[in-house]
């Protein structure tokens, strides 16, 4: 049910640092809207209502740069108006904890099947990242919806090869004795949704994860794990049917203010449909948005994030994981992979403030915890994050903002980078 994939997953991951390009790229395209309203390019940033109204009272980053090319412009009012189609292809530099630097380029098209107030942003958003640690990302990603907004076809399509770091089971163990973890996966995540009534959908699809040349190394000798890879296996394939339930009553899906969300997903494994083993998991996904004080604009969200596994036992790398959201946000202060467990119950609170009148700069306080549960003992550590950030507004009219946080965690802390919000 998001919409704001085509800007999220521009960097397949949550935590990426725009620099450069990317910056670049997005001034340029709002010194283009503000001198033609009719360009194509206007519409392609996030999802918006239709022909909306902007006040000039409004500032983003794109009109700081343009009240400096173009001294003689005295506009009012800005309006983005309705295109069909708008693509748009962009190279770009970023940093992540488990990626280090990386360099990418991404294309996506964004489009309204019927022009109208309530009408959502169809998107199609794919790009190829190369990292300093040699990681290959390739990601696609559909958000298709039906004339009538009654349809709603969503994929999570990818490829990955994908070294990186893991750190065992649980919530007590060593960040100093982690093993590298070197493996390819191809995912298919295919769901169509339909509407059932107002702000509701339910609907039905179907997972496949592969996994293949899995390959456990000691940090030192970096030489084959035995016993671990023993345990992990060499190749892992899961597959078979996901059943769906979304609630979402929020205006905006990329930078909500007010409203409630809730996803519910059942994923079923059989070995009839081509699983190495059978298992299932539960994920219970709630987010909540209230204005506080009432009459202000400053939000306080909340955010629950449960991802259980109530039958059977994943393979290792499917197993609820710290960073390993569809989003990859979890865990401010810890680096991706760093906890994993068969059970994790997460939940994190944010309030975000304006710091300038004109809505351009902005800032956020938050805090999350995690706990994970395994099969031999329960992990009861409770595993606590938190941190402060500056929020720049990239576009006025989605409400996409660069996101500069710095958090903290249980001997970890580092810097974490997103478009658009954590959640």
């Amino acid at each position: 049910m998001y919409t704001l994939y085509e800007l999220k997953t521009l960097f397949m991951n949550g935590r990426a640092c725009l620099v450069f390009f990317h910056i670049l790229f997005l001034l340029n395209l709002s010194k283009a809207k503000s001198q033609n309203s009719n360009d194509q390019k206007d519409s392609i940033i996030a999802p918006v209502i239709v022909s909306k109204i902007i006040h000039s009272s409004e500032k983003d980053l794109g009109d700081i740069v343009t009240k400096f090319i173009d001294r003689k412009k005295k506009e009012t009012f800005k309006r983005l108006d309705y295109k069909k189609y708008n693509f748009s292809i962009l190279p770009a530099v970023g940093y992540t904890l488990q990626t280090g630097f990386a360099a990418l380029v991404s294309g996506n098209v964004g489009y309204f099947s019927n022009p109208g107030a309530e009408e959502k942003m169809s998107t199609i958003t794919t790009s190829l990242t190369y990292s300093q640690y040699d990681q290959i990302i390739f990601p696609i990603y559909v958000n298709i919806w039906s004339k009538n907004g009654k349809y709603n076809l969503i994929a999570d399509n990818r490829y990955i090869s994908y070294p990186s770091n893991i750190f065992g089971l649980g919530g007590t163990t060593d960040p100093n004795k982690g093993h590298t973890i070197n493996f390819n996966q191809i995912k298919f995540h295919e769901t169509v949704l339909r509407k059932i009534i107002k702000n509701v959908f339910g609907g039905i699809g179907f997972y496949y994860d592969n996994f293949y040349n899995i390959k456990v190394l000691d940090p030192q000798t970096r030489r084959t794990n035995v016993f671990i890879q023993k345990e992990i296996g060499n190749t892992e394939v899961e597959s078979g049917p996901v059943f769906k339930v979304v609630y979402d009553s929020r205006k905006n899906q990329l930078n909500a203010d007010k409203g409630n969300f809730l996803n519910l997903t059942l994923r079923q494994n059989f070995e009839e449909l081509g699983s190495s083993k059978e298992w299932a998991s539960l994920l219970i996904d709630a987010r909540k948005y209230i204005h506080f004080p009432r009459n202000s604009k400053n939000t306080l969200a909340l955010w629950s994030y449960n991802w259980l596994t109530i039958a059977g036992n994943p393979n290792y790398l499917l197993l609820p994981s710290t960073g390993w959201d569809d989003q990859y946000n979890t865990g401010r202060g810890y680096i991706q992979s760093r906890f994993r467990g068969k059970q994790m119950v997460y939940f994190e609170t944010e309030y975000r403030y304006a710091i300038t009148q004109n809505g351009l700069i902005g800032g956020v306080i938050f805090a999350n915890v995690q706990n994970f549960k395994g099969n031999i003992r329960p992990y009861d550590t409770f595993l606590p994050g938190y941190g402060a950030g500056i929020r720049i507004k990239l576009n006025k009219q989605s409400g996409a903002n660069l996101c500069l946080d710095y958090a903290f965690g249980n001997g970890s802390q580092g810097l974490f980078v997103n478009l658009g919000e954590v959640f």
